[in-house]
């Protein structure tokens, strides 16, 4: 008996439609292991499950997070539990979709064991860092906690942050805390786990069309009202994919046909990176061409029912 399908791939792959069809088929519900798609306020730019595809069958952990969060894997891990946990007790098959690989990592192997930064804390280390070049407060972080800066690239704004964060809270290097590994909410063995590896060709150009369609559905509008909410740009949310590139159309420096190029380009280097991470660091996935991932997964899952 599987305990729970897990269906990952780069964006565009067509994972929802499949978790959906699965989740349909074999009394299941769709638990989001996507980053992005937890925020409430981006539905469209990162496509999201309509309100009429998740209406098809139960869905958790979409939509549930308020942009001015800086959510954390260590906080969908705490969701994700639950979400399992209520799976179960309805005895509903727990179908994990998305693309987050950290997400399906946590979810088999655990996460390592970070300690909570005070609010207060993170919030002036933020304060401190407004206006101030990324390279800078790699050069900040070289001071206080060498061990990380010669790991992260001084580009790498949200991960300098954290690492400044938690050296502030606990005169400790981050180093330290990610060595120390929890155990997983599941057990490898017991998952039915695909990546689903379309023809990159194909997928790149679906990933463009796609983005165009955003913008006829809304993404626009979408991004301008999470623009006038003035969050923090080093906030997760605010750099989905598309939302960087239209914030600047928004402020004049760029125009709508380069923000639509941005976005289109982010989101096949993206891909390209979903593809070797996986490849590196998930073992457990078998990869499959989304043309055949339906019949496979019906084939499994029908004889795990007898």
């Amino acid at each position: 008996m599987f305990d729970a399908v897990l269906i990952a791939g780069p964006t565009a792959s067509g994972k929802s439609a499949l978790a959906i069809e699965l989740a349909r088929a074999f009394k299941g519900v769709v638990i989001n292991c996507d980053s992005m798609q937890v925020y409430r306020d981006l539905r469209i730019i990162t496509a999201r499950p309509s309100p009429e595809e998740e209406a098809q069958a139960p869905h958790a952990l979409f939509g549930t997070v308020n942009a001015a969060v800086n959510y954390s894997a260590g906080m969908w891990a705490r969701d994700a539990a639950q979400a399992l946990g209520n799976a179960r007790g309805r005895g509903l098959l727990p179908v994990f979709a998305g693309g987050t690989g950290l997400y399906f990592k946590t979810l088999l192997h655990g996460l390592s064991d970070m300690p909570a930064v005070p609010d207060e804390v993170r919030m002036r280390i933020r304060a401190q860092a407004q206006g101030e070049p990324s390279p800078a407060l790699h050069r900040r972080l070289a001071l206080r906690d060498p061990q990380m800066a010669e790991r992260l690239k001084p580009g790498d704004r949200q991960r300098i942050l954290r690492a400044l964060e938690v050296h502030e809270a606990t005169g400790c290097s981050l180093a330290e805390f990610q060595g120390r590994r929890g155990s997983g909410l599941l057990d490898p063995a017991k998952c039915l786990a695909l990546f689903l590896a379309p023809e990159r060709s194909a997928l790149y150009a679906r990933i463009n069309a796609r983005f165009e369609a955003m913008m006829h559905q809304g993404a626009l509008e979408e991004v301008r009202a999470l623009g006038a909410r003035g969050l923090d740009p080093a906030l997760p949310c605010m750099r989905a994919h598309g939302v960087p590139g239209l914030l600047a159309f928004f402020t004049g420096q760029a125009s709508l046909e380069e923000a639509i190029i941005r976005g289109q380009t982010d989101t096949r280097h993206y891909a390209k990176r979903q593809f070797t991470w996986f490849r590196h660091q998930l073992a457990e996935f078998r990869w499959i061409a989304p043309e055949e991932a339906l019949a496979f997964f019906r084939q499994r899952l029908a004889g795990d029912a007898l």
